[in-house]
């Protein structure tokens, strides 16, 4: 149970942030790849910002779900 409630935590923390990165300017943002509305778009930057979103929340699941090999000490 506390497993679980920790991922949901860092899943809230994570994706939040990268609504942050994903609604706010930024240095890198790159050129525009898709114009959603005339002041919004898709940058290139964000690419980076939704596949490292993809990958650590793939990480999260795997280790949520995954069943834990307990050591002998």
């Amino acid at each position: 149970m506390m497993r679980w409630l920790c991922a949901c935590v860092v899943a809230a923390v994570l994706s939040g942030f990268a609504g942050l990165l994903l609604t706010g300017r930024y240095i890198n943002d790159g050129p525009v790849l898709i114009t959603l509305a005339a002041t919004h778009g898709l940058h290139a930057g964000d690419l980076f910002v939704v596949a490292g979103w993809l990958a650590a929340m793939t990480a999260l699941a795997l280790l949520t779900t995954r069943q834990g090999r307990r050591h002998g000490g």
